[in-house]
């Protein structure tokens, strides 16, 4: 009895343990099913939804397996960073204090670096991709973020006031698209070209703060810097516009690399509908400001208290890469007691248009051009007729001569109104009668290209000299072609408030 009883009992644990391990497999194999389904529905994801999941500041190597990590040179670039820092220090004072000086806004007579520091922290390369988009030449994307500890001082006067203003909390996040021209003699790269993608936008953070003062003595000021600093990166560096820097000595044609005019927009404002209204009492007094670059903007003339104001005035704008730039159209109320401000602003790809055909647009007006603005309300649109007309290759030419000759002319107006004010100031306080000058843009005779060509060029010859004073600081002199030749621009980010 007692034997049968074991047998029936060794039975029942037999079927048991067989009856548990069958589940476990089956689970086993439902869980493997599961993921196998996770993973094929990640494989299938792309690079917004990965954005909407993870968030904008994901690593491009993460979104996109041709971004490689690049761990150890970033370890390469922390013990290189005291020498890069100075070199880097030294190109920016003396490069970018003379851009300024041709993008201040008006209100400003100077801007200049008091202290200019990059810091101890060195930037983060978060990933590198190598293309080859055409033979002979090699293009770099590289995931760059900074969020250093620099220590930026910019001494903004005014024809009444000085005021120090210091850059904190500066965070920068953008891809840097790096060009090689590759040569068959040492050092087998004779140019590069530096300039910052269009997409994803660059983002510059940063908090500004008056060192010894407060802003709000200067109303009007932070919003100026802003304005400043965001159309000195879209129309330097901002891809399509870019730097060419010769290397090595030499002696190549880099006339392929610059960027050059392809084509003319011709825009017809005619009208806005339903635009929002900002006064208290009556109507805003709209305007529309209209600019491919943002150093060159066109204006319409103001129609008061009129929320379906009629303009139908014609601009003529110069294009450099139909693919990639827009038409940036912003409508502000005239305030004639503080500033001016914005009912609102619209985009047009210049990729949309036809060319050689007048297209009648309605674009609606936005809050912003940043698509995480909420925003919804209607801030109502303008009705446009827009013709793209591509340059020949007498008319491109004639356009760099109309650049040449609009940036010279602006130069000289500027020396010109920097002479009277400084004379104002030494006759003893009437400084605050002198306005600076703004010279209009340069027209162009029928057939030729319109204005707006005049602004590529501005600043470049600092540029190449302030190269060549880093190239002799890390040993080798590397000599710029912006000293004689029109500057290759940039157009980021455009980079909204």
């Amino acid at each position: 009895m007692g034997f049968i009883s074991g047998i029936m009992m060794g039975i029942i644990v037999g079927v048991a343990l067989i009856a548990g391990w069958a589940h476990t497999m089956a689970r086993r194999a439902a869980k493997r099913s599961a993921k196998a389904a996770d993973i094929n529905s990640l494989g299938s994801l792309d690079r917004e939804d990965v954005k909407k999941i993870c968030g904008d500041n994901i690593p491009e190597w993460i979104s996109f397996p041709e971004y490689d990590q690049v761990k150890w040179l970033n370890r390469l670039l922390s013990k290189l960073w005291p020498f890069v820092e100075e070199a880097a220090t030294m190109v920016i004072r003396d490069s970018v204090e003379p851009i300024l000086d041709d993008y201040r806004p008006a209100g400003i007579s100077s801007l200049k670096f008091s202290r200019l520091s990059l810091g101890t922290v060195p930037p983060k390369i978060e990933g590198i991709r190598v293309q080859s988009f055409k033979k002979g030449q090699i293009t770099m994307d590289i995931d760059f973020k900074w969020g250093g500890d620099p220590n930026i001082i910019l001494a903004v006067d005014t024809l009444v006031a000085s005021l120090p203003i210091q850059f904190k909390n500066l965070q920068v996040f953008t891809i840097i698209r790096t060009v090689f021209q590759l040569s068959d003699e040492i050092p087998c790269i004779s140019a590069v070209v530096v300039a910052l993608l269009a997409e994803p936008k660059p983002r510059i953070d940063y908090t500004l703060k008056a060192v010894g003062g407060s802003l709000t003595a200067m109303p009007g000021l932070s919003d100026m810097i802003d304005d400043t600093v965001a159309s000195l990166i879209t129309d330097m560096l901002q891809w399509p516009h870019r730097i060419v820097v010769p290397l090595g000595g030499v002696d190549v044609d880099i006339s392929d690399l610059e960027l050059k005019p392809q084509g003319k927009v011709t825009v017809t404002v005619v009208r806005g509908e339903s635009l929002k209204n900002k006064e208290l009492i009556g109507k805003s007094d709209p305007y529309v400001v209209l600019f491919i670059r943002p150093m060159f903007k066109e204006k319409t003339r103001v129609i008061d208290d009129n929320l379906n104001p009629e303009w139908n005035e014609t601009f003529e704008l110069i294009a450099e890469d139909k693919e990639t730039q827009h038409v940036i159209l912003e409508v502000f109320d005239e305030d004639n007691l503080k500033q001016d401000k914005r009912l609102g602003i619209a985009k047009l790809p210049l990729s949309d248009l036809e060319v050689g055909t007048v297209q009648e647009i309605n674009v609606q007006l936005l809050p912003s051009l940043d698509t995480k603005v909420k925003d919804k309300k209607d801030r109502g649109a303008l009705i446009l007729k827009v013709l793209y007309h591509p340059f020949t290759k007498e008319e491109a030419l004639e356009a760099l001569e109309m650049e040449k000759k609009t940036v010279e002319e602006r130069r000289k107006a500027r020396e010109g109104t920097a002479a009277v004010s400084g004379a104002a100031e030494a006759g003893g306080g009437v400084a605050s009668t002198v306005t600076n000058v703004q010279p209009g843009p340069a027209g162009v005779g029928p057939g030729g290209p319109g204005p707006g060509a005049g602004h590529v060029g501005t600043g470049i010859g600092a540029f190449g000299t302030s190269i060549t004073k880093a190239g002799k600081f890390v040993g080798r002199t590397v000599t710029g072609p912006f000293s004689s030749a029109r500057r290759s621009g940039s157009t980021v980010p455009t980079i909204d408030e």
